[in-house]
């Protein structure tokens, strides 16, 4: 899948880096995460409570943020280079 480790992962990462609010999303929580949580595991908390999980549970293809499948350590490389 285009370098990702699946097709989870790259749609994941597709959406991010395509889709305005989702990158600004990402470049917040790269900023603002603690010393708790991964750079991703604020993104995936962003995008699946509250009000927002509601309407943006998921990528625009039906992947949801929080799929076992994605591989955090590659989503965190990406934010990373945000």
């Amino acid at each position: 899948m285009n370098g990702f480790a699946n097709y989870e992962t790259w749609n994941a990462a597709l959406w991010v880096g395509n889709d305005e609010f989702l990158y600004n999303t990402a470049k917040a929580c790269v900023e603002f995460c603690d010393v708790t949580e991964t750079p991703w595991d604020k993104f995936v908390r962003c995008m699946t409570d509250g009000v927002v999980g509601r309407f943006i549970g998921e990528t625009g293809d039906g992947v949801r943020w929080n799929d076992p499948a994605i591989d955090a350590a590659e989503m965190n490389e990406l934010l990373a280079d945000l």
